[in-house]
């Protein structure tokens, strides 16, 4: 049988988080944002959506000063390069799904939770970093006119990149597993 008991749990744990992640990321957007079902708490407390963009944004302002770019934050969305084109960053923007896919991976494997720590932290500030150097690139490339890669958008050459990193982490992060399995035999 292809699937064992161990798997289908594995598969289930592994939904159902990203799910929750995904889907309540979504639903925290929702709640935050005025209309609709908006809840003020939410808004003030609890909306680490908006605080993952100011991050993204002010890390990204800082990174391309640090090369010589003078850039200054424009409202709540947009990096903007002085004198030129800004990049507004939208919820799509900010890499939730990713993170959500690779926190789910890692909760669903049974390690210590010690471990589980570990991984998501380096894992979540992994894909923040390439992020942040993404909305850096994508500045300077749109004030200097550079084309785009292989006639994709920025958004797809993100997912490109970060689903690579979320692989190689998986490799990584199962290497290191067996090679501790095989350590306590």
């Amino acid at each position: 049988m292809f699937f064992n008991k161990n798997s289908i749990q594995y598969l289930l744990k592994f939904i159902i988080s990203f799910c929750i992640l995904y889907y309540g990321t979504l639903a925290m957007i929702g709640f935050a944002s005025p209309g609709g079902y908006y809840s003020p708490f939410i808004h003030n407390y609890l909306d680490y959506v908006s605080w993952l963009r100011f991050a993204l944004l002010y890390i990204s302002k800082l990174l391309l000063s640090f090369f010589g770019y003078k850039t200054f934050i424009n409202g709540i969305y947009v990096l903007r390069m002085q004198g030129g084109y800004g990049v507004h960053l939208v919820y799509s923007c900010i890499g939730f799904g990713v993170m959500s896919f690779w926190i789910a991976f890692i909760f669903a494997n049974q390690v210590r939770w010690q471990k589980k720590v570990k991984w998501v932290i380096a894992g979540v500030l992994s894909i923040f970093l390439i992020n942040v150097i993404r909305i850096c690139l994508l500045l300077v490339a749109v004030n200097r006119k550079w084309s785009n890669i292989f006639n994709l958008d920025n958004h797809t050459l993100f997912n490109i990149a970060a689903y690579l990193l979320i692989f190689t982490m998986i490799y990584l992060f199962d290497r290191s597993e067996r090679k501790h399995s095989i350590n306590e035999e």
